[in-house]
């Protein structure tokens, strides 16, 4: 053995050795969906709190519109003139003669200059709009931590039914071997024949398929769960809440649409949106009205650095539009076509709010069926098999028997952890369409 492959293999001890000391973290439901909503949690809940923070920007700008405007300057300047070019034309006596260019004169001046909006009914309102913006950026900020909680439960319930699955799968070839054994303990009695071994045999192998199938499912889910809490796909944990059956109350349609419609914050951010864009219609309006505006300047101005005068100005203009090429029209035209475009969008919204709410209760009451129905299922599929197998040994069934009701044991098995997972995954995709988030963490 060379030094490259000593080093490789001790590499990949040191490798395996760090991987095995790795603690394991405990990882339980509620914990899931808070690493979740954590700052550095899922990317959608970042990005939302990036949506507030820009959104506070735009209305840090729009307020700027309102408030005193004060700059500082230092100017200092060389010109020359010739005052024939103003056409200026002075008669002196004879003898007299005024030259006609001056300069050059070198001046210099500190000056501070400050105007104030005194009263801007235009910019009031962009204002409140930016306002409403901000507002409606939280809202949308507390949608995606709804959607970041129902999507971390979610993947935790599939993992749990991925860990579930293995079990299952687990049990399944452990039935599946000792049933084989039974059928060659039966053959050398003498009352079983060699196509019933061949046939236990072929439901191992397919059971021990299945196992395979479970196994991948297991860290494809554990992977997607990771991902959904934005943690490293390398970490490696311990789920400590297992996938079970629980009963649940379905609402009543009605009250709950009234709940959703009163609770969700993406159609709260909707409806603020809605404001933003009327705050937006009036401004648009009002352009057309005077402002008023304050405007100073102070500062020392002289043709020597040291040899400085004050000097200052001071007063109010009141601007009134008149004509501007139909800016003003434009922008009125395209700012109603905006508001009646946000009340198009907030009708929408209310109705695919009660949509969600009205399916997702339909899908609860249909997925709890089918747990207690599957649990059930269960039940009588183990009673067969128990059946099965006594009939067997005691040589008054054939081994065909027992396979079957072994197959119908193992999907029943399969189709429990499903039909549980969905009535789980169903909770909480109503909980997500009644937009409450305490609910799903329950």
């Amino acid at each position: 053995m060379n030094l490259r492959a000593l080093a490789a293999m001790l590499g990949l001890a040191a490798a395996v050795a760090a991987q095995e000391a790795r603690p394991k973290m405990e990882l339980s439901f509620s914990k899931s969906i808070e690493i979740a909503l954590a700052p550095e949690g899922n990317t959608k809940v970042q990005l939302a709190g990036e949506a507030i923070r820009q959104a506070q920007a735009r209305k840090a700008e729009a307020r700027s519109a309102l408030l005193p405007n004060v700059d500082a300057a230092w100017t200092a300047q060389s010109f020359t003139m010739d005052l024939a070019t103003f056409g200026l034309q002075i008669s002196l006596p004879p003898g007299f003669h005024i030259p006609t260019f001056v300069g050059p004169i070198s001046t210099y001046d500190l000056r501070a200059t400050a105007t104030q909006t005194v009263f801007d009914l235009s910019t009031i309102r962009r204002l409140q709009s930016s306002g409403a913006q901000v507002a409606a950026a939280k809202l949308d900020s507390e949608q995606s931590r709804v959607q970041a909680a129902a999507l971390a439960g979610k993947a935790y319930m599939n993992a749990a039914r991925a860990e579930t699955a293995v079990e299952t799968a687990v049990a399944n070839v452990e039935l599946a071997d000792k049933l084989l054994k039974l059928a060659q303990a039966q053959k050398d009695a003498g009352t079983a024949t060699g196509l019933d071994i061949t046939r236990a045999e072929v439901q191992r192998q397919t059971e021990k398929q299945h196992l395979i199938a479970a196994r991948e499912d297991r860290e494809t889910s554990r992977l997607n769960l990771l991902r959904a809490m934005n943690l490293t796909l390398d970490l490696d944990f311990e789920l400590t809440d297992q996938l079970k059956y629980e009963p649940v109350e379905i609402p009543d349609a009605v009250k709950a649409v009234a709940t959703a419609i009163g609770n969700r914050p993406d159609l709260k951010a909707q409806i603020e949106r809605e404001r933003s864009a009327k705050l937006s219609s009036d401004a648009a309006k009002f352009e057309r009205l005077p402002s008023v505006a304050a405007f100073g300047n102070y500062g020392d101005i002289g043709v020597d650095p040291t040899i400085l005068r004050p000097t200052r100005t001071a007063g109010v203009s009141v601007r009134f539009p008149i004509f501007d090429g139909g800016r003003r029209d434009a922008q009125r035209a395209e700012a109603s076509s905006q508001l009646r475009s946000e009340g198009i969008r907030t009708r929408d919204a209310r109705q695919q709010a009660e949509l969600e709410v009205r399916t997702s209760i339909e899908a609860l009451r249909s997925a709890d069926e089918q747990a207690r129905v599957s649990m059930d299922a269960l039940q009588l599929s183990e009673k067969e098999l128990a059946q099965a197998q006594r009939r067997y040994e005691n040589g008054v069934a054939i081994h065909l028997e027992v396979t079957d009701a072994q197959t119908r044991l193992a999907r029943a098995r399969e189709t429990k952890d499903s039909a549980v997972y969905g009535q789980r995954a169903a909770r909480i995709d109503l909980a997500a369409a009644l937009g409450d988030i305490h609910e799903i963490t329950r």
